[in-house]
């Protein structure tokens, strides 16, 4: 390996290298350089490396003699500011390596606080250095901004600085007149654009850098000072203005995504046209036969050369296009940060630059037409899909997705939809219903997608795009089904817990952000990940908490109180009283609950309390898919038999709409969640709980889950062990008859629930969705739409046993294990279970 090899390999990690390119301008160059050395960072942790562009006045020997300390490199032609900085900083050989204009000074800690940063913040990929004149008065740079037709510029230049420039914030590029960057990332990043020779390479790069997933950090206390001097104006002013026409569309057509190009380049490119005549101010009607006199038969015209610069900028352009399209494919295939978060770093997008009359009226006229200022604004469009009907009466994944919706509708466009059935609308966010191809359309317009269940099979194309896709993962599933699937019988029951954890290592794959319930959860999922390969080098090293990958948002509660607007219980139920004690069971009756426990219990209760009321808000689930439950049939048994129904214990056979449910929740004097103690208790969240939080009820609950530890914590309520009649009794009566244990534990309520209001358990993924970005290990590419596979043809032979299997694996595919409820229940029992028609 040579020397120069080895630099490249290995940076050395105390080191900071800084480039100067020098162009006949070695008297400055000097200047600089010794302003370098005064700086207060080590002298033998400084590198200094100046590029000579064939300046041919022996500048380059001049600068050798006065500053021995510099290694000066001599480029053999005029590579320009990009072609400078890309040699020195092949001769490089230090950790970071630092960019300022030989016309410029840096202060004594422009080097140590650039450093700093670097050293705190892993993300930052660059640092942009505050820039002041000469004088240190009026402002050069303090930030990036960037119009819609890919022109950089700095909309604070030439003011005077102040206070209001010292705040450091995440900018779209620095200024190539003094930045730093991290040398291995210059590198991977291929530097600047050579193609650019000057002007705009620094606007392309800190572009790169930030849809790459790199911050550009704006850090003012990094400080140098320019003289400005006006190199370009002797080869005139065109000259100037071809350059920098021409880079704009070079950086927008390399940076933009291919929503954002398609509406731009064709608009850039005609406003490239009109800003040049409009600048020259030449007559553009003279070739046309119906706005110019007639008569003009001659094959030439004299026009200023400044009029020629947009059209040759599109020319030079048209020629690099060979380049310029596989650089932009291995970009785009790399992007990790989507348009529309880097948005808001352009500042100003649809500021038309120029104040000339006949420009500004092409620049209206031009966003209006193509949708320029809809289009470029900072809000992120966001998909909520929800495997759960949105409908008046909802169950927890639609109530939770519905949240999500209306939390994040406050900052972004979004969109919700159920892929089973929609009857509900909001003022807020667009709610629809999309199944299979119809979800095409609504994928392509999301930036960022967060779903619920299994949107990856009926929207595979998502596999091997580069949306970003955040998977809610918050309900186990899997674990659901070793107690949902045993009505499938043996085969079905194995399939569908097999095929319900495959769904979810899919996600688990290719999610690049995921969200979970509680700590609890987290912990067995990121064992879950580890199996999948997603506990790496680069999502560890991005975040060693790996908070960036998955974060704990549990259910939350609303942050309005609840209104109660009728009695829904009291007074409404034949056979409770306006004065009964009222317990109540807060959602439907799923096999791994214990409702039987609970009757005994109040059985039991009754005895010393008549006045004791058990009302179950919810017999059938409201998504139609999902069967009955045998444990809800087996409670209305329990409680037949010991003569409760209808006097002590209630059933609502239907599902209380969700807008209603403070009716009901208002009427009761204590919220109850018995279970089971098996794994999916162990990993579950009790959602009707968080309700019980909302309405201040006291609240008793099995030992076991997430919930139970935060009753006992922050007491709430009271915990007992899994059925355990005698238990359960003595916790409910203390709840429903101790006035002064009831008064604090309501107290404890109070200052506990607002902890879980939406808008706070929500912080995480509303953070993340401020500024999506794909994980670091998940960079696919492919943006290519894949159709739905279809069902497996029927081979010859096959037995019809393997075919059904086969096509519960397609309504797999169609919802999951619902759909699999909903389209195979009767087919399943008689030809894979093997059980008649009249046996159900």
């Amino acid at each position: 390996m040579s020397p120069k090899e080895q630099a490249v390999s290995d940076p050395r990690p105390a080191v900071v290298s800084v480039v100067l390119v020098n162009y006949r301008g070695d008297s400055d160059t000097i200047t600089c350089l010794n302003h370098l050395l005064e700086t207060d960072w080590p002298a033998d942790q400084l590198e200094l490396i100046v590029v000579d562009n064939d300046s041919g006045d022996g500048g380059a020997q001049r600068i050798r003699a006065a500053v021995p300390q510099a290694q000066v490199v001599e480029a053999g032609a005029n590579t320009g500011f990009a072609g400078g900085c890309n040699l020195g900083v092949q001769h490089a050989t230090g950790r970071y390596v630092g960019f300022i204009n030989n016309d410029a000074r840096p202060d004594s800690r422009w080097i140590a606080a650039a450093v700093e940063v670097f050293e705190r913040e892993s993300d930052v990929g660059a640092v942009a250095s505050k820039v002041l004149d000469w004088d240190g008065e009026r402002i050069d740079y303090v930030d990036g901004s960037l119009t819609w037709f890919g022109m950089g510029y700095k909309r604070e230049a030439e003011r005077e600085d102040s206070p209001a420039y010292d705040e450091p914030k995440d900018v779209l590029f620095g200024t190539g007149a003094a930045m730093f960057v991290r040398t291995d990332l210059y590198r991977a990043v291929g530097g600047f654009d050579e193609r650019f020779f000057m002007f705009y390479e620094d606007v392309d790069l800190g572009w790169r850098l930030n849809l790459l997933g790199h911050r550009v950090r704006y850090v003012p206390g990094s400080l140098a000072f320019h003289r400005h001097h006006v190199t370009m104006k002797k080869f005139g002013d065109f000259r100037e203005q071809y350059l920098l026409e021409r880079n704009a569309l070079l950086s927008m057509y390399k940076n933009l995504d291919d929503e954002s190009l398609a509406r731009a380049l064709p608009a850039a490119m005609a406003l490239a046209v009109r800003r040049s005549i409009a600048r020259a101010e030449v007559d553009a009607s003279i070739l046309d036969l119906q706005r110019s006199p007639g008569g003009d038969t001659e094959d030439s015209v004299t026009v200023p050369k400044a009029s020629l610069t947009g059209a040759y900028a599109i020319d030079y352009f048209t020629d690099q296009l060979p380049t310029l399209m596989d650089s932009r494919r291995v970009l785009q295939e790399n992007r990790r940060r989507s348009d529309r978060e880097l948005f808001p770093l352009f500042r100003k997008a649809i500021e038309p630059a120029y104040a000339v009359e006949s420009y500004l009226e092409a620049h209206e006229v031009l966003v209006e037409a193509f949708g320029i200022a809809e289009h470029f604004r900072g809000r992120q469009r966001i998909l909520v899909v929800t495997g759960e009907p949105l409908l008046e009466r909802m169950a927890g994944p639609a109530i939770r997705a519905w949240e999500i919706a209306k939390v994040l509708s406050s900052s972004h466009d979004v969109r919700l939809l159920s892929t089973a059935g929609c009857e509900v609308s909001s003022d807020r966010f667009e709610v629809g219903h999309a199944v299979g191809l119809d979800l095409w359309p609504h994928t392509r317009w999301a930036d960022v997608i967060i779903f619920q269940g299994f949107l990856l099979e009926g929207a595979p194309w998502l596999a091997s795009s580069n949306k970003i896709l955040v998977a809610d993962i918050y309900d186990p599933m899997h674990l659901e089904q070793l107690e949902q699937a045993k009505d499938l019988g043996p085969d079905g029951r194995a399939m569908s817990i097999r095929e319900t954890t495959r769904v979810l290592n899919e996600q688990l794959k290719r999610a690049d952000f995921l969200l979970c319930a509680s700590d609890k959860q987290r912990d067995f999922w990121l064992g879950q990940l580890a199996g999948q390969g997603r506990i790496n080098a680069p999502v560890y090293d991005e975040d060693e908490s790996l908070s960036s990958l998955i974060a704990v948002v549990p259910f939350g509660i609303s942050d309005d109180p609840p209104v109660q607007h009728r009695s829904a219980i009291r007074g409404a139920v034949d056979g409770i009283g306006a004065e009964d004690k009222v317990i109540l069971w807060g959602g439907g009756i799923y096999n791994w609950f214990d409702p039987l426990t609970l009757i005994r219990a109040v059985d039991r209760l009754r005895q010393t309390h008549a006045d004791v009321r058990l009302y179950f808000m919810g017999l059938k689930h409201p998504n139609p898919g999902v069967p009955d439950m045998r444990i809800a049939w087996e409670a209305k048994q329990l409680s037949e038999r010991l003569g409760l129904t209808g006097t002590h214990v209630f059933f609502n056979e239907g599902w209380v709409p969700y807008e209603q449910r403070a009716d009901y929740l208002l009427d009761a004097d204590v919220g109850v969640s018995t279970h089971f103690q098996h794994v999916e208790t162990a990993f579950s969240f009790r959602t009707r709980i968080l309700d019980y939080l909302w309405a201040n009820l006291p609240i008793v609950a099995t030992e076991g889950d997430t919930f139970a530890t935060l009753i006992d914590r922050h007491g709430l309520g009271e915990t007992v062990p899994a059925e355990d009649v005698e238990a359960l009794r003595a916790s409910l009566e203390r709840m429903l008859y101790d006035d002064e244990a009831r008064r604090d534990v309501k107290s404890s309520i109070a200052a506990f629930a607002p902890t879980y209001r939406w808008s706070q358990v929500l912080e995480p993924l509303a953070s993340f969705c401020a500024a999506p970005r794909r994980a670091p290990d998940l960079v696919l590419g492919s943006t290519e739409y894949r159709p739905l596979r279809q069902p497996p043809a029927t081979a010859p032979g096959q037995t019809t046993k393997v075919t059904d299997l086969q096509l519960l694996r397609e309504y797999y595919s169609d919802g999951g294990v619902r759909e699999v409820f909903r389209r195979a229940g009767g087919r399943v029992r008689r030809t894979i279970l093997g059980r008649p028609e009249a046996a159900e």
